[in-house]
């Protein structure tokens, strides 16, 4: 294993024997269900910089597979939604981290009624050798763990999730990016790394990343500030701006002219006909707002039509786009 994966793992060790709050910064509120019931412990553990879980994801009894467990927070979360015998694997190479996790779910289970910690199976091993098969998982998550691989691990942990999905499967992630450039020595520094803060790239290379992999839809769900590293306190001349992005990959055949990538970005058609019809299958009605991919909205701004309106990329989607 690589000395800076070696750090990481001394880093969460260290996490899950003494819980740190400071250690992640998650951008975005906890969810508050019907009879959900969160230990402390487990929010003091939310080693994450925003969320994976969406209900939309998580219809039809899915299997979930979720990877960097932290404190079993969002295991929980998962639980809540699927409600059957190891229907939530959790995956870590941290040993440590599972027993505190498995601990930390016995808590969750005398704290809520609905919950039995069968429903959560744990098992020891890490995102770039999944002790899972292929095909057999359809919503997988992580949460601020992929920035801390270097780009060929990154590659690896990405075609690891891709394996393991089923057909039409979701890869839900969040982690930090970043469109500055970060300096070697922050990027090289294994410590910094392991924290979530100078392993991040750009949003683009991400999406490319994950396209490369196979995924032929991509969701930009979320994009929220996240940490600025300042020449005051690290070794940079410039301040670097880190946001958090909420993506989900899906496992889709890749289209003939290439992926669906979704920044949230608007079609409306202000025409005097009933109709506007592309000939792709994208129609629209006269001033309602219709969602479509990067690469319908180039396509519709080609057209250099007046009564067609496309909006700049807002970095927030929720479905119902054109693909």
């Amino acid at each position: 294993m690589q000395q800076y994966l070696e750090t990481a793992k001394d880093v969460y060790k260290t996490a899950a024997l003494t819980p740190n709050q400071g250690l992640c910064c998650t951008t975005t509120p906890i969810w508050k269900l019907p009879e959900l019931k969160i230990p402390n412990i487990m929010l003091e553990m939310n080693y994450g910089c925003g969320s994976t879980i969406h209900p939309r994801d998580l219809d039809n009894d899915p299997t979930v597979l979720y990877v960097g467990i932290g404190g079993g927070m969002e295991l929980l979360q998962f639980a809540y939604f699927c409600r059957r015998a190891q229907s939530v694997i959790g995956i870590d190479p941290v040993d440590e981290m599972l027993a505190a996790c498995r601990n930390n779910l016995i808590e969750a289970e005398q704290q809520n009624p609905w919950f039995e910690k069968a429903f959560v199976d744990l098992r020891k091993g890490d995102a770039l050798n999944l002790p899972i098969e292929d095909a057999c998982i359809d919503v997988a998550a992580q949460n601020c763990l992929f920035n801390i691989f270097q780009s060929d691990d990154l590659d690896t942990a990405i075609a690891e999730t891709y394996r393991v999905l089923k057909p039409h499967g979701r890869l839900i992630l969040s982690d930090p990016v970043c469109d500055s450039e970060i300096p070697d020595k922050l990027r090289n520094d294994e410590k910094l790394r392991a924290l979530c803060l100078s392993g991040a790239i750009p949003l683009q290379a991400y999406v490319d990343k994950l396209t490369a992999a196979g995924f032929g839809t991509v969701e930009i769900r979320a994009r929220r500030p996240y940490r600025i590293l300042d020449p005051q306190h690290y070794d940079t001349d410039h301040k670097i701006y880190i946001e958090s992005v909420e993506v989900c990959a899906i496992k889709d055949p890749i289209p003939a002219d290439g992926p669906c990538v979704f920044t949230g970005k608007t079609a409306i058609y202000t025409g005097s006909e009933e109709i506007f019809d592309d000939g792709k299958g994208h129609v629209m009605t006269y001033n309602q707002p219709v969602s479509v991919c990067d690469k319908t909205a180039n396509a519709l701004q080609a057209l250099n039509r007046e009564d067609l309106h496309i909006t700049p990329s807002t970095f927030f989607y929720d479905g119902g786009g054109c693909c």
